[in-house]
């Protein structure tokens, strides 16, 4: 009775931004309902979801627009990042195009997007590479050296060989290393001179999925979010209700707004 813990959630506005096929809908599932969808459907202009998380002094909601990642759809970006509190720009680390892309985005938001924007780049598909990746370059001549010195000296035929041998043992090895095109460092590196939150995470796996939105939730500074006002008795639902509406324009497909059902 002496300590109360109804504490209000906050609301807080956050968009996914990213090229298609990096994984943005799925982390938001992860996030949203626990879960992994193989066959996720493309995102059509935008979807909507809700997801509370809970810091030790206060509760934060998310109101996620996960947008969609096509060419087509990124003058309908602004509708969806104006305001927003957060932003999780999502790249694919075996894809580099996609970081090159996710580089773009961030540029957007830091210029026309709310001045206290908390941003958070995101490396998806962490299950697709190897642990080892950074420190696999060395090993990989040494299995060739061992292979070669095998071959005998004497043979003709056989000094023009050791070329292939080697290629066969770096392709088995490279073939896991080949996965990741967006070193570690190289992304990290990006994040911490742009004043990003930066992370990689496995949507599939639920790797640091959790931690992504934490993270945001810790740094937001909440004095600098006015409360929404109160209007009328619907609440949040009705507010929800107004978003979908508003986006019906640009969604095209209104099947294709998600609600999370984990809030």
């Amino acid at each position: 009775m002496a300590e109360e813990t109804p504490v209000k959630a906050v609301q807080v506005k956050l968009v996914l931004l990213g090229e298609a096929a990096v994984g943005k809908s799925s982390l938001v599932l992860r996030f949203c309902q626990g879960d992994f969808n193989e066959n996720t459907s493309p995102t059509i202009g935008a979807a909507f979801l809700t997801q509370k998380c809970r810091l030790e002094n206060r509760i934060v909601k998310f109101e996620i627009w996960d947008t969609a990642g096509q060419e087509r759809f990124h003058s309908l970006a602004p509708m969806y990042y104006r305001n927003a509190q957060a932003a999780v720009v999502v790249y694919d680390i075996t894809k580099a195009a996609s970081l090159e892309k996710a580089k773009a985005w961030v540029k957007e938001l830091q210029r026309q997007a709310n001045a206290n924007i908390v941003i958070a780049l995101v490396g998806n598909k962490l299950d697709l590479v190897s642990d080892s990746t950074s420190s696999d370059a060395a090993p990989v001549p040494a299995a060739a050296t061992e292979e070669s010195t095998e071959t005998p000296e004497d043979d003709d035929e056989s000094s023009s060989d050791p070329s292939t041998p080697p290629a066969t043992a770096t392709s088995a090895t490279a073939e896991s290393d080949d996965a990741r095109q967006v070193p570690t460092a190289e992304a990290a590196a990006y994040a911490k001179e742009s004043g990003l939150l930066f992370f990689e995470a496995s949507a599939k796996a639920g790797t640091n999925v959790g931690e992504v939105f934490t993270e945001i939730a810790k740094t937001i500074p909440f004095d600098t979010i006015t409360p929404k006002p109160a209007t009328t008795q619907g609440g949040n639902r009705r507010n929800a209700g107004a978003n979908e509406n508003a986006g019906n324009v640009s969604l095209g497909d209104g099947q294709q707004a998600k609600k999370g059902g984990c809030c």
